[in-house]
């Protein structure tokens, strides 16, 4: 190889290091987690993805074999951890964290959709993360599941005097409906009822920012406001989720926090959805949150030591 290609390939490794995403090793782990059906299956990868030590685990579901029963608890001033959800909905085959919360009320953050309705709302309003002194209507990023299990990944709102939600599909050319921004001309664009249609799910749960649009990492973490600053680049235990065009699920946890496993950022979790075949991806509450039980047992280990209670989970049940 010349050494000018050589000198190139170099610093695009330095300056890219996720280039090499897509030779993570994965391992299947579906003998440690049985019994499980033949649509479901468990990989782990302890294959560093820069040069910290790294740990994590993904699930992939067929969302059309209808043995499989997609869908979410949550719960009232109060929160579980996934273990007490696990044994509260009869120990089902999958439990995963989803929203974020308010650890003054234990109130969700985010949408939370059950069996076509909604049982828990996004707020009304937040404070900008890259203004703590404004309070503007947000718009979040969630994940959605049709009866004719078609997933969807959109931004929401909702409103607490319908039991259905209203989606946009695309945070392109739409800012002011996105952290309270204008368009480029400052005025107030179309009436937000031409952008957000009626979004039909049967289950769904919430979370930010979205990470992958149209088969493209695109994180939408400035139009939800979601991190300040270069935060987006730090490192933490991650939970997502994401969709690929063959409809299978996948549902990602990275561990972090300790020794063995220093996290991943929001642009290397994007990168690994990707590689994973996602068209489309979201972000999930993440740190000490994150959680993924497989018939009651742990994948990654919490960073908290011991199972962080949360108010809402997305679950997946065998019929």
């Amino acid at each position: 190889m010349p050494r000018t290609l050589q000198s190139w390939f170099l610093i695009c490794w330095l300056a890219f290091p996720f280039l090499g995403f897509s030779q993570i090793k994965w391992t299947n782990v579906d003998s440690l987690y049985q019994p499980l059906p033949k649509s479901l299956h468990v990989y782990f990868t302890d294959n560093s993805i820069d040069t910290a030590p790294f740990k994590a685990f993904y699930v992939i579901a067929d969302l059309k074999d209808k043995n499989l029963n997609f869908t979410t608890d949550t719960t009232f001033k109060r929160r579980l951890t996934p273990t007490e959800f696990f044994q509260k909905n009869n120990e089902p085959l999958l439990v995963v964290n989803g929203t974020f919360f308010s650890f003054e009320t234990n109130a969700n953050l985010n949408v939370v959709i059950r069996e076509g309705k909604v049982v828990s709302y996004n707020s009304k309003t937040k404070k900008l993360a890259t203004d703590t002194t404004k309070r503007v209507k947000v718009y979040t990023g969630a994940l959605g599941i049709t009866k004719d299990r078609n997933a969807d990944v959109a931004w929401v709102k909702t409103d607490s005097s319908k039991s259905f939600a209203h989606a946009i599909q695309t945070s392109d050319n739409h800012g002011n409906y996105f952290a309270g921004k204008t368009n480029t001309t400052g005025q107030t664009q179309n009436k937000s009822s031409d952008l957000f249609k009626r979004w039909n799910m049967q289950t769904a749960i919430g979370g930010g920012p979205v990470l992958i649009q149209n088969g493209k990492i695109k994180i939408s973490n400035n139009e939800e406001g979601m991190f300040a600053g270069k935060a987006i680049h730090d490192k933490h235990p991650r939970t997502a989720m994401g969709y690929t065009k063959e409809n299978k699920l996948i549902i990602l946890v990275v561990e972090g926090r300790n020794p063995e496993a220093d996290g991943a950022t929001l642009p290397q979790e994007a990168q690994i959805l990707k590689d994973l075949g996602c068209i489309e991806a979201l972000n999930l509450d993440g740190g000490g949150s994150s959680c993924l039980l497989i018939n009651g047992k742990e994948t990654i280990a919490p960073s908290d030591k011991r199972q962080r209670p949360v108010p809402a989970v997305f679950m997946i049940h065998k019929n």
